[in-house]
């Protein structure tokens, strides 16, 4: 099967002017400046399925977003290879276009002072979508996201909340084939991050839709993503299965358990994370797990003891913290 991404050693850097403070440096800055590089995206290669949905991880900085501007056509690379669909982004052919599309949390693409259902009918236009397709997807799409009675409000009137499931309608009115998703849920509240996460998994299943995501939520990389690819410094650290990321990464495990006595001394058995009431959470090396578990079951009253994978969150702040060349 053929990838419907693939990027090799693509790369975005940047000029940037530099002096030192003070109003000496600002005059000669007038006659010889200075630059310096920074290398936003550092010569990361990876290639992407049909029908995958995959994360796309890193700290702020990392180098995501400048990615999914060159992915998407918006930059162009300083160097390497890029090719979406079989298209060269960059020079954002008209067919290209129609197959993509980049959503970006908290930035708004439909008109503001216009009910939603206008804008829709522009995205129709645009994208020359027939009458009947364009109104058999927006009715699916706005019954998906529980919409109907919010449509015709002007975009201001709405909450952040509905704002972003309008964006996602008026984003895949043209049902494109690969989704671009940069933080589409952030500053949502749990409840409207769930539907969104929801709307993309059903999309996906039903178009067989193509998805990079990039969220600090983790909870949505979790719900959406069996594979992540995690960049830091615009450097590739780690492409593979999330559960394999896991289990790689992560240095504890999480066990809960239940105690008659929890005023008991457990400092022996492991970092107890937090006590509330008789239950205890406790963080324990994993190449321990098996031998603390059962001190605890022989020396304890346990009413009962659960082992968890350590928070995604915990597993990815690991990553970042080791040098690359440990990676390899």
């Amino acid at each position: 099967m053929s990838s419907v991404i693939s990027i090799s050693k693509l790369a975005k850097h940047y000029q940037v002017p530099e002096r030192e403070a003070g109003l000496k440096a600002a005059a000669k800055g007038l006659f010889k400046r200075k630059y310096k590089t920074v290398k936003a995206v550092d010569g990361i290669s990876f290639d992407i399925q049909p029908g995958e949905v995959v994360g796309f991880l890193g700290p702020n900085g990392a180098g995501k977003t400048t990615t999914l501007k060159m992915l998407t056509g918006l930059l162009h690379p300083t160097s390497g290879e890029v090719s979406v669909l079989g298209f060269e982004p960059a020079k954002r052919p008209h067919d290209y276009l129609r197959q993509i599309t980049l959503v970006m949390g908290n930035r708004n693409q439909l008109s503001w002072d216009l009910p939603a259902l206008d804008s829709f009918d522009l995205q129709r236009a645009i994208y020359s979508i027939p009458t009947d397709e364009f109104k058999k997807t927006r009715d699916e799409f706005i019954e998906l996201l529980d919409l109907k009675d919010l449509v015709q409000k002007p975009v201001r009137n709405l909450s952040l909340g509905e704002r972003m499931k309008m964006e996602f309608v008026g984003a895949l009115l043209h049902k494109p084939k690969i989704l671009f998703l940069d933080e589409p849920t952030l500053g949502l509240d749990v409840t409207m991050q769930k539907r969104i996460r929801t709307f993309v998994a059903e999309y996906n299943q039903r178009y067989g839709a193509t998805v990079l995501l990039t969220s600090h939520y983790m909870a949505d990389v979790e719900a959406l993503c069996r594979r992540v690819i995690v960049i830091h410094h615009g450097q590739l650290l780690f492409d593979g299965d999330l559960s394999a990321l896991v289990e790689k990464f992560s240095a504890f495990k999480t066990v809960g358990f239940t105690l008659e006595n929890p005023a008991a001394d457990l400092s022996q058995y492991g970092d107890v994370v937090s006590v509330d009431g008789s239950r205890v959470t406790m963080r324990v090396p994993k190449e321990k797990t098996s031998a603390v578990t059962s001190r605890l079951l022989n020396d304890l009253s346990v009413e009962d003891l659960t082992v968890e994978a350590a928070p995604i969150e915990d597993v990815i702040e690991s990553v970042f913290s080791v040098r690359k060349e440990a990676l390899e």
